[in-house]
């Protein structure tokens, strides 16, 4: 049976807090509109699924967080035809193992249309902020995560278990719950690679729950570290940011996410 996973209260997440990068988890990098069409294309090409988000609920989760976040329909709608055409530039895909301040492992994910150009900012950035590149995958592992929300209500409790009951059919192995201030609550769940379509499917279904808010594939760290001092973990925070901060950015995992 799934225990309900309890965040850790880390130096770190203080940390990330203060600074303002759990934003960019949450979905503030979608308001850089240069941004928008890479990660359409990460959810297209690199999750897989259809390009058209009446038949892909990944895809159709990030258009509403792109939405929410502001970026013009225009954007938008030039981004997934982009995202979509297969043959424009910004496809390649790159991963980086990156060792940063306090031995921490990070990945990097890019979309760049110049790898040689990515390499050498990267390489930049790291020189600049304490890192290095450096084999560190072993300390991660590939998994689905896919959030959800339920609406407020006195039978909150029982539409959650439904829920719950739902998404381990569809192989969840564990979730985490997140009260919001209209009484509402967001459920994300962590399944298997394999798993994440089933999963997507499953618990976007009519009458399940309010909306999907997010579906992708994550590198999540083997065993999460618990605490950093201040200085590294702001040195850290500092080397994450440059790094989310580059054009080519997609995403950036590290071992000091709980």
């Amino acid at each position: 049976m799934l225990q309900h996973a309890v965040t850790c209260r880390t130096q770190w997440s203080k940390i990330k807090q203060k600074k303002g990068i759990n934003d960019i988890q949450k979905g503030a990098v979608y308001s850089r509109a240069y941004k928008v069409p890479r990660l359409l294309t990460s959810v297209i090409r690199l999750d897989g699924g259809s390009p058209d988000p009446e038949q892909n609920n990944s895809l159709a989760a990030a258009l509403r967080r792109a939405k929410d976040a502001g970026v013009p329909k225009d954007n938008i709608e030039n981004a997934l035809k982009k995202a979509a055409g297969g043959k424009d530039k910004g496809d390649t895909h790159l991963t980086f193992e990156v060792m940063g301040p306090g031995s921490v492992g990070i990945i990097v994910e890019c979309l760049s249309d110049n790898p040689n150009r990515t390499i050498k900012f990267l390489n930049s950035i790291l020189k600049d902020n304490g890192g290095r590149m450096a084999d560190v995958k072993y300390l991660f592992k590939r998994e689905g995560r896919v959030k959800v929300a339920l609406d407020a209500g006195d039978d909150i409790e029982t539409r959650l278990e439904k829920l719950v009951e739902a998404a381990l059919d569809a192989d969840a192995e564990d979730f985490e719950t997140e009260d919001q201030e209209d009484g509402s609550r967001n459920v994300e769940f962590k399944c298997p690679q394999p798993s994440l379509h089933k999963l997507t499917s499953v618990l976007s279904a009519p009458g399940v729950a309010r909306e999907l808010l997010s579906s992708e594939l994550v590198y999540a760290p083997v065993e999460p570290l618990e605490e950093l001092d201040d200085e590294t973990g702001e040195g850290l925070d500092k080397l994450v940011q440059a790094i989310e901060d580059a054009d080519d950015t997609l995403k950036v995992w590290t071992t000091a996410d709980a």
